[in-house]
């Protein structure tokens, strides 16, 4: 897209070797919500068709293995160090589940972006995408209990054993929460080009356009700056 694309949501660059270097370790977390940065791990969206929460194609897609949804969620504050060096063993010693579980995140990711775009659009999603979300939701929340913690509960596995798919459990909390709050009327698109990453809004007046003002935002200016000195010109 040349030098006006900056790619502002993509992350630093990096390989899809180790979770050292996954660029999902370093893209930015504005989405206000866990599972809004987890719809974010693209490098943007383009949109397929000019309806509104019309389905849209990924680019520069971040979660290419399952280190890059570990080293994410990692960055995301949704593991903590010994459980992301142990499921990245786990993961090692059973490649194809760990793969199964990468096609279920990113499944689950478009599906989560369907809804939540349906919901900006002012409509429900459709019963697929319903059906789709309820099944991960009852995925996880069949597989854990609360228990005592302290003053209060957690949520703890049921069973012995680590369980590759554990590392969605933290996304797909969130998604229940906010799918089911008032807070999803705050959600937005960002208006930079080639983005399309979501956020809550949580400005005063409601009025936020970027994902951030540094990156989208500041493209944009550059993008409007250039238009009206041609128009001068």
């Amino acid at each position: 897209m040349g030098e006006e694309s900056l790619a502002p949501c993509a992350g630093a660059p990096g390989g899809h070797g180790t979770m050292t270097e996954s660029a999902a370790a370093t893209t930015k977390l504005v989405g206000g919500d866990p599972c809004v940065d987890f719809v974010n791990t693209v490098g943007g969206r383009v949109p397929r068709g000019a309806a509104s929460g019309a389905p849209s194609r990924v680019r520069d897609d971040k979660l290419g293995t399952y280190e890059d949804l570990l080293a994410w969620a990692r960055h995301a504050g949704l593991l903590d160090e010994k459980a992301t060096r142990e499921l990245a063993r786990h993961a090692g010693r059973r490649p194809r589940e760990a793969s199964r579980v990468l096609s279920r995140a990113v499944a689950g990711r478009e599906t989560l972006h369907h809804a939540l775009s349906s919901l900006m659009a002012g409509r429900l999603p459709t019963p697929a995408t319903l059906a789709a979300l309820n099944a991960e939701l009852g995925a996880v929340r069949g597989r854990e209990r609360l228990v005592p913690a302290g003053d209060g509960l957690q949520w703890k596995p049921v069973g012995s054993g680590l369980l590759l798919d554990s590392v969605l459990w933290p996304v797909w909390r969130a998604a229940a929460l906010l799918l089911t709050s008032g807070d999803a009327s705050r959600l937005r698109r960002c208006k930079g080009e080639g983005c399309g990453w979501l956020f809550l809004d949580n400005s005063k007046n409601r009025s936020r356009r970027w994902c951030t003002m540094e990156d989208c935002g500041n493209v944009s200016k550059v993008r409007a700056f250039r238009d009206r000195r041609r128009r001068r010109s």
